[in-house]
């Protein structure tokens, strides 16, 4: 009976000494089971309006309305009650106009801005007009030749969208103007043939009685030939920073992106090589020797920001010559490497300060390992790279403006996509910068503590 015991004994004292294990290790037993679950979290809510982003949720645009019409206010009304798309008609108290709206697009702060120029209204009664006139076809009229009637011009509406929206959301958006459009169009079609008709067939008929010969007169044969063309152009312009750039590719969205999601994952080899060598009592001996804190971490970060810019320089040539082959269209750099290359470094950087703070800090492998691979995550999520910013609820794109990992995404699509250079991203690689000294800082008073024996 013991014999048979004791193997169950065995493992029930190794299942206890393992949970005591885990219990004294808090902070390895908090990563296992908050970390996943925040991930969890946070990329649901992040995800939360992709599907509905295609036209079922709200999606802000910048509305410029300078005509002031009828026509101006249907369109308003009907953008605003159809639930697609919210209209956003002042930028911090200030009424938007045609070029604060396209600045907004251009700097990325909106992606879509809808203009109506002053007199689109009118010209749109004009031709609305024309066309039910020339509709109603009554057989047997006579009308006295003369030179048809000059056209209108064609009213336009033109809406600038951001380059670095991608394909569906842009689509989206024109269709659901589109759809607003044709509706109006349809509705004053209709209602001025409803005006025009009785008219006409009253002229007809009076036509008809004044004939001495017939008993009765005849109800005329009418028929309708409706101009299918749409009387409102619905333009679309790409904001570029430069006239002289085309349109982006997906390679120049994604490829800048997933290249700073794999710098940003160097925090993983990184924080393991430094937790290995506490471990080993390697960072021991070599603290007890005249090196500062300091001087260490600078070799360190030095060699790993070389592999940071190595890994991105990969990541851009197999952009640049691996897609091609691939059948798809490949990077194109250009005049735009002089202005990555800093934003690679700042962004390298930042990752590598990263990583040292999390191996720095860490107790344990398992600690680092899953910590820093699931933050990174995280922030990729909220900082636009696995989704759109745009797309994200509003509260969580205020959140994503935390993520460092947003500060370089949005630095690289303004180069590479909006045609900007570096005066424009000052502000994010400054912010890089900020983040690479606090957590450089962070991880050279940790070890300054540790060689004190604090």
């Amino acid at each position: 009976m013991q014999a048979a015991l004791k193997p169950m004994l065995t493992i029930l004292a190794t299942i206890i000494k393992e949970l005591l294990e885990l219990r004294r290790d808090r902070a390895g037993l908090m990563v296992l089971l908050v970390m996943p679950m925040a991930l969890v979290l946070i990329v649901s809510l992040v995800q939360d309006n992709v599907m509905q982003a295609t036209g079922e949720a709200p999606i802000r645009v910048l509305f410029v309305d300078a005509d002031r019409s009828l026509l101006s206010e249907g369109i308003s009304k009907q953008l605003k009650g159809g639930g697609g798309l919210d209209l956003v008609s002042e930028i911090k108290g200030e009424p938007v106009t045609a070029e604060s709206a396209k600045r907004a697009v251009v700097k990325g702060d909106f992606q879509f801005a809808l203009i109506i120029p002053a007199g689109t209204g009118a010209a749109f009664k004009e031709m609305i007009s024309e066309r039910a006139a020339a509709a109603i076809v009554v057989k047997g009229k006579v009308t006295p030749e003369s030179a048809p009637p000059e056209r209108a011009p064609q009213s336009e509406i033109t809406v600038f969208f951001d380059p670095a929206v991608q394909g569906a959301f842009r689509t989206a958006v024109v269709n659901a103007l589109h759809r607003v459009i044709l509706g109006i169009e349809f509705k004053e079609q209709a209602a001025i043939l409803a005006e025009n008709f009785p008219k006409e067939m009253k002229k007809a008929m009076s036509g008809s009685m004044m004939n001495p010969f017939m008993a009765a007169p005849l109800a005329p044969e009418v028929s309708f030939k409706m101009d299918t063309a749409p009387v409102l152009k619905l333009a679309e312009e790409v904001a570029f920073n430069s006239r002289l750039l085309k349109r982006p590719t997906a390679a120049q969205q994604n490829v800048p992106a997933w290249a700073l999601f794999g710098m940003f994952f160097i925090v993983v080899p990184l924080s393991g090589s430094l937790i290995r060598e506490r471990q080993t009592g390697t960072l021991r001996r070599l603290m007890t020797m005249p090196v500062s804190p300091l001087g260490l971490l600078i070799g360190k970060l030095c060699a790993y920001v070389l592999v940071c810019l190595a890994q991105f320089a990969l990541m851009l040539a197999a952009g640049c010559y691996l897609l091609p082959l691939l059948g798809t269209s490949g990077l194109v750099l250009d005049h735009q490497l002089f202005s990555i290359a800093p934003i690679a470094l700042t962004a390298a950087l930042a990752a590598t300060g990263y990583g040292i703070m999390i191996g720095t800090l860490a107790k344990s492998y398992e600690q680092a390992s899953m910590f820093g691979a699931v933050s990174v995550v995280i922030a990729a999520a909220l900082g636009g790279i696995m989704i759109p910013v745009y797309v994200m609820p509003r509260y969580m794109q205020d959140i994503s403006m935390l993520s460092p990992l947003a500060w370089g995404l949005n630095a690289f699509q303004d180069v590479f996509v909006r045609g900007g250079n570096l005066g424009t991203v000052g502000r994010e690689m400054s912010l890089l910068l900020l983040f690479f000294i606090v957590t450089i800082t962070v991880s050279w008073l940790a070890l300054s503590r540790k060689r004190t024996g604090e």
